[in-house]
């Protein structure tokens, strides 16, 4: 079995748990989720508005975010460390699409 032949139904269920799993961990800020694995809640929203292909930004991140972005980042996103910063550009330098 490849990711291409997994069926749809258990993809999206395992989507998801990864979306609510991240609604949950807010504690998991977006630099450090990009500092290890080179994607972040941004990215899993601008995925699922390409893959969409007529949804808008905004409504994209609020269906990842579980709320509007800005509301979000008032109440959980913490100012970002030159450390972390640093962290995320190596990091998604190594992404290759």
């Amino acid at each position: 079995m490849t990711i291409d032949t997994l069926d749809d139904k258990i993809a999206a269920d395992a989507f998801r748990r990864l979306v609510q799993h991240l609604r949950h961990r807010t504690d998991a800020q977006n630099v450090d989720l990009m500092g290890l694995a080179g994607f972040c809640r941004n990215c899993l929203a601008d995925w699922v508005q390409e893959a969409d292909g007529a949804m808008d930004k905004d409504t994209a991140r609020e269906l990842i975010y579980g709320m509007p972005q800005s509301e979000w980042k008032a109440r959980y996103q913490t100012e970002a460390t030159p450390e972390q910063l640093a962290r995320m550009r190596e990091s998604v330098a190594r992404n290759d699409h």
